[in-house]
């Protein structure tokens, strides 16, 4: 969706999608607009309690089972399991995603992270295509005036152009881009803690060759789960950089995100997007 600032300032009811790496300040961002009158959509909260909500389930029960006590209690219905995922607590997405790796560290075989990788993008997919639906619900149901789309930070990786096309039918497209001056900061900051993540199946391939290539490993149940997540993730982060400038310069429009970390209310957030359009049309 393309528009100039005057007809963004005039929008009665605004629908924004807002893509971007983690520590962009999207979380942030989403916090700083009035909940009265913004309904907030999270593409990873839809995927976890809707598109992998039995997956997640049985990750989780599959574990308990190997604790005899709990077995016990599982096979007598005596206890029963869910996952508590909010907005803002979406573990158990990641503990499903899992790592790859040796099993002894928790490491994930080669085909189960394949398995659960593709049901991922499946439910990310579908979480994408569901943008109009909650639109509709957002403001018939509920009343919202505007609607903030929180997507994952994965959108740039489904190659999925529908998605695109939907997301850009409906919504106004905002990337908020990281200068380089802050990347490092943020790709040591997930050195240090290495977390589950999507990857694009040919990037997976190409990366994993060259990580076992230099570590010499011949099968990836040789692989410390940790140090390859922290290994691959620098090259996760540049790669996904062109991609969404790619969807931004097609579809929307590019915010910065130091300036995106200096919003304090709404007015400071429409009166930003409005000088991007400005400057970018």
């Amino acid at each position: 969706m393309k528009m100039t600032p005057q007809q963004f300032l005039d929008w009665e009811s605004k629908r924004i999608t807002l893509l971007a790496m983690s520590g962009a300040g999207k979380t942030r961002l989403s916090k700083k607009l009035p909940k009265t009158n913004w309904f907030h959509y999270s593409g990873d909260y839809r995927i976890g309690t809707k598109y992998l909500e039995e997956p997640i389930l049985d990750n989780i029960k599959q574990q308990a089972m190997g604790v005899p006590f709990l077995r016990d209690l599982l096979h007598s219905d005596s206890i029963y399991i869910c996952s508590n995922i909010t907005v803002d607590n979406l573990s158990p997405v990641s503990s499903f995603l899992g790592k790859l790796g040796n099993p002894a560290l928790g490491g994930l075989s080669l085909e189960e992270f394949k398995r659960r990788q593709a049901l991922h993008h499946q439910a990310e997919i579908a979480a994408m295509n569901d943008v109009p639906d909650f639109i509709h619900k957002a403001e018939s149901i509920y009343g919202y005036q505007h609607f903030i789309n929180d997507a994952g930070g994965s959108v740039c990786e489904l190659d999925n152009r529908e998605v695109l096309e939907t997301l850009a039918e409906n919504t106004l497209i905002i990337y908020i881009k990281i200068p380089a001056s802050r990347q490092q900061v943020l790709i040591d900051r997930a050195k240090k803690s290495p977390k589950p993540l999507y990857y694009r199946p040919e990037f997976i391939d190409e990366k994993l060759a060259e990580y076992m290539g230099q570590h010499g490993y011949t099968s990836t149940d040789q692989i410390p789960p940790d140090e390859f997540v922290s290994w691959v993730f620098p090259e996760l982060f540049h790669s996904r950089i062109p991609r969404y400038e790619a969807i931004a310069n097609q579809y929307g429009y590019t915010l910065n995100s130091e300036d995106v970390m200096k919003i304090e209310n709404e007015n400071d957030f429409i009166q930003l997007i409005a000088n991007a359009i400005a400057q970018q049309n």
